[in-house]
């Protein structure tokens, strides 16, 4: 029994290395002999990506493979190893001060293969004849931008990803795949303009959610952007994954995070899990998707794949925080009839910033002034005649003089009288004391 019939009867980077069980998918027939590229479902490696069949990969390669779209993997760099992606990667450049300039070289010690994992997943090549590990868009064209993880590299990590948006942009991404998260919820200013020119120019971005298990309790920029579709993880059984996923409420799909497996950048073929894997296999998807609808913008794009996942039992309120709209089904977002949107169902990068950044607060008016009229004030007495300062005038003798006259002599009487009493009471207290 397959995944996607299993899911409806019971309805720092972002991905580690592991070693664990892999569990391989049941044998599905062959396709059409005329099918561009040879796949054979018997192969162990490819049985081991039980997402072929899970999520409707392979369904939705009857339709298209992915030719004609470009995915941009911003990420460690893209191994040269050509089993995996032979003639895939089409450009590429090193943001990181590190990497060589095509982007080719894998940066850092501890991640140096993380790139190759997560382009192997995307759009891996896999062998001539049709064994070995193959992406979910294996027609589909790769960039290789190259960034540096913490040490790893000379530049700050904001201005990596800015300058690595920036650059796939200009050089042709219909997709941009970015597999790491930062750990917070709000993410420096220079990633508004970046992530901006993204959307304006019609490219889908698609970012891990993170993982429980590297310490990402809940999920980081640039998962928590408006306008990104978040992947979250489940496991063979499309489960939540615990270590291999997180959660938040702008999740918008889930996609494997466990089980899975990728090439490194020297051609090996290694086990890991994480939603770093899980992202690339929506980014294949949404690759499928543009392929096949080459009219649509990359809002629909987003929306045909929310849109036709898979329902997760128990699950009612939309988006959930695990889950997102449920698990991806590749085939039908390839095939079923959707609506048609007139915005990202993700949210609105701009609108956020006008609220949140105050970026074009329009500056407070100018207050209008009304002139006042005001009455002109009376003419000026004529001056007097001039004088001499020495000479009393009329208005000093009647309002200095006068005055003090009245109030002067009228108290000097008054003290004479006071002193004169006074003088006629001691007078007599001698005359009637007593001899000795």
């Amino acid at each position: 029994m397959t995944w996607k019939a299993m899911l409806r009867g019971t309805v720092a980077a972002a991905g580690v290395a592991a070693s664990i069980l892999l569990t391989a998918a049941a044998p599905t027939p062959s396709p059409s002999p005329t099918s561009p590229i040879p796949d054979d479902p018997t192969d162990p490696v490819r049985a081991l990506e039980y997402w072929l069949d899970g999520a409707g990969i392979r369904e939705a390669w009857q339709t298209t493979r992915g030719k004609g779209v470009t995915i941009a993997v911003i990420d460690t760099g893209i191994g040269k190893a050509p089993s995996a992606f032979g003639d895939a990667v089409v450009g590429g450049t090193d943001v990181s001060g590190s990497g060589s300039p095509d982007g080719r070289s894998p940066v850092g010690v501890v991640d140096r293969d993380h790139g190759s994992w997560v382009a192997s997943l995307a759009a891996g090549r896999g062998k001539a004849d049709g064994s070995g590990m193959i992406g979910v868009a294996p027609e589909a064209d790769l960039l290789s931008v190259s960034i540096g993880f913490g040490a790893a590299a000379s530049v700050p990590f904001v201005d990596q990803v800015a300058d690595g948006i920036r650059w796939a942009v200009d050089n042709g991404a219909d997709i941009i795949n970015m597999s790491f998260t930062t750990n917070t919820l709000d993410w420096d200013e220079s990633w508004d303009d970046a992530f901006l020119y993204a959307y304006e120019h019609d490219v889908v971005v698609v970012v891990a959610a993170g993982n429980r298990g590297s310490g990402t309790s809940m999920i980081g920029a640039p998962a928590t952007i408006p306008g990104v579709l978040t992947v979250g993880g489940v496991d063979q059984t499309g489960t939540a994954s615990v270590e291999a996923s997180t959660q938040g409420i702008t999740i918008g799909i889930a996609a494997p995070s466990e089980g899975l497996i990728g090439v490194s950048a020297d051609g090996e073929l290694a086990r890991w899990r994480g939603t770093s894997g899980a992202a690339p296999i929506v980014a294949g998807a949404a690759a499928l998707v543009r392929a096949a609808h080459p009219e649509l913008d990359a809002a629909n794009v987003i929306n045909r794949i929310i849109k036709t996942a898979i329902p997760v039992e128990g699950v009612e309120q939309l988006p959930d925080p695990l889950y997102g709209y449920g698990l991806l089904d590749a085939a039908a977002a390839v095939e079923a009839s959707v609506a048609h949107v007139d915005e990202n169902p993700m949210g609105d990068l701009a609108e956020w910033v006008r609220l949140y950044r105050r970026a074009d607060v329009a500056p407070a008016p100018e207050p209008e002034v009304t002139p006042v009229q005001v009455a002109p004030l009376p003419a000026a007495d004529p001056p007097s005649e001039a004088g001499s300062p020495l000479v009393p005038s009329i208005d000093s003798l009647r309002y200095g003089t006068l005055p003090l006259i009245v109030l002067t002599v009228p108290g000097i009487l008054v003290g004479l009288g006071v002193t004169a009493a006074a003088r006629r009471i001691r007078s007599a207290r001698k005359q009637s004391t007593p001899a000795a």
